[in-house]
């Protein structure tokens, strides 16, 4: 086992279509005002910025994220990640009902060197910081397309 390597899936279940969840998904720059642990994103380009998150753990994780696809057609966006966290995390959006099914996939291995060297007690410990951190976001979003 790679103790480095994650691999994350979440599905949220919203109430508004997949083009309003999309619409908010792809201004990442905005993710601090509704997703409490994304505690700030910096547009470095149109395609590239950095970001800083922190969950339940007294540590911050830091990123760049470079988008690799960004498809309003087919509701998907991804990017890839460097720095703290090396890989690429995706949102695929489909139309479920009335509302949207908002599946989240990420893959990274973790480069922060503090990180690395509690890989094998740490893990449960990231795993539960990291759901946290997801469930922060789905009642964000949740928020922020009601008061849309």
């Amino acid at each position: 086992m790679d103790w480095y390597r994650y691999r994350f899936r979440c599905v949220w279940r919203l109430a508004a279509p997949p083009e309003a969840v999309y619409a908010v998904l792809e201004r990442a720059e905005e993710y601090p005002s509704w997703w409490p642990q994304v505690r700030e994103v910096v547009p470095v380009d149109d395609a590239t910025g950095t970001a800083r998150f922190r969950s339940v753990l007294p540590y911050d994780l830091v990123v760049t994220a470079r988008s690799l696809r960004r498809d309003p057609d087919a509701h998907v966006l991804e990017v890839g990640l460097g720095g703290d966290l090396e890989g690429w995390a995706r949102w695929t959006l489909t139309p479920e009902g009335t509302g949207t099914r908002a599946l989240y996939e990420q893959e990274v291995e973790v480069r922060a060197r503090l990180l690395r060297a509690l890989a094998v007690p740490g893990r449960p410990f990231f795993r539960v910081n990291h759901a946290l951190m997801m469930r922060g976001g789905r009642r964000g979003l949740a928020a922020r397309l009601r008061a849309v």
